[in-house]
């Protein structure tokens, strides 16, 4: 009996580090968001260089005219917005064109077809969108990203110091309201955003990545970094971008200026395999930071602890104390710092999230095909390998 006390004494200690975790996701999100005023929009008024965003498209996306129209709205002087699609077919391209009418003032250029560098398409893209752009800062943001009117100043902002490597930004999600968009959005703000923050603050307010949504740099680092073209073949070419401005010794900012996903009507299989091929990213550009993930799953070491505990006392206070961290660090950082409604008017979907996110998370330590658009690929030293397609 002594060695099961060990043991069971090892598990309860570890079983208390998902709530250090929510502490200190609670700390991160109360320096972040009150944080200096250096990266706001009224911080730098003259700062507004001239801008190219980048959006490589593939397919349709839900209310897809009010995302791209979000993006002509914007407040700033000078900026061109470059679209990339694969062909003439591409369902997008009527939507542009309607964009381009209703917005005559607003320079867009619609590009289609881009040279196969390597086995991502988007990446492909972004390579042809690099080289044709007229300005010397570039944002790439997706195609369902929606922005707010002082997007441009709020991300451009930081680039005003000299060695400015780049800057990206957390993302909310609005949904059509069903069961499994709400399950994926909520997650954005009360579970990856923490995890960002938390990664933030161990990084003395610095990261080495970049968050896909929205990427901004100038052309400068990326020619430092070989371009688009060297992370052409990666699965995860946001975070390849970030890290290697990084490596150099360029601060990568994260803003706090929030931006939207619009998330399509899903099934709980879609959300499935989403959070896995995003889980499978993580896991293949930075290993053992996936495998520390097992210690932000609070639901599931409550849970143990609640089993482990020999009183009630015990069982209670693992209960409390994830209720209450986990509420908290949802409420600090998606609803009172991102200002996130889903996070503030379904609470309750926390717990079912929790447990979502930790079957996934499992799934992902499998051998996994990444399902990607109408592709599918294997991953070997992070670079996507394209599975070649079934003849008829």
């Amino acid at each position: 009996m002594t060695g099961w006390t060990a043991v069971r004494d090892a598990l309860l200690v570890l079983a208390v580090a998902p709530f250090a975790y929510y502490m200190a996701a609670i700390i991160a999100a109360g320096k972040f968001f009150r944080g200096s005023a250096a990266d706001a929009p009224e911080a730098r008024p003259d700062f507004t260089p001239p801008v190219s965003i980048l959006k490589p498209i593939y397919g349709l996306d839900r209310e897809t005219y009010e995302n791209y129209a979000s993006f002509c709205r914007q407040d700033y002087p000078e900026f061109e917005i470059l679209f990339c699609v694969t062909d003439k077919s591409e369902p997008a391209i009527p939507v542009i064109e309607n964009l381009a009418r209703d917005f005559p003032s607003c320079s867009i250029r619609l590009l289609i077809g881009s040279e196969p560098v390597g086995a991502s398409d988007k990446v492909n893209k972004l390579c042809r969108m690099a080289r044709e752009a007229r300005h010397e800062v570039v944002i790439v943001t997706d195609s369902d990203v929606r922005v707010e009117p002082g997007f441009l100043r709020a991300i451009v902002a930081p680039l005003r110091q000299p060695k400015a490597g780049g800057v990206t930004c957390l993302y909310r999600g609005l949904t059509d309201g069903s069961f499994a968009a709400d399950l994926e959005a909520i997650g954005n703000s009360a579970d990856f955003a923490p995890g960002v923050l938390v990664a933030w603050l161990a990084a003395g307010s610095r990261v080495d990545f970049m968050l896909g949504a929205v990427m901004a740099t100038t052309k400068e680092r990326l020619a430092e970094i070989g371009g688009f073209e060297s992370l052409a073949d990666y699965l995860c070419d946001d975070y390849e971008l970030g890290h290697r401005i990084a490596a150099r010794g360029y601060p990568v900012e994260l803003s706090r200026f929030p931006v939207d996903i619009v998330y399509p009507h899903e099934t709980l299989g879609d959300a499935f395999r989403h959070q896995l091929r995003w889980n499978l990213a993580i896991r293949h550009s930075r290993p053992w930071g996936h495998l520390g993930m097992i210690f932000t799953h609070g639901l599931v070491w409550a849970v143990a602890g609640t089993f482990l505990a020999r009183s009630w006392p015990g069982v209670l206070g693992f209960t409390a104390a994830y209720c209450l961290l986990r509420v908290e660090v949802a409420l600090s950082v998606g609803a009172r710092g991102m200002r996130d409604p889903i996070v503030r008017q379904k609470q309750w979907l926390l717990p079912l999230r929790d447990a979502f996110a930790f079957v996934v998370w499992l799934a992902s330590f499998f051998p996994q095909r990444i399902h990607w658009r109408d592709r599918q690929f294997y991953v070997r030293d992070k670079r996507l390998v394209p599975i070649p397609r079934r003849g008829p």
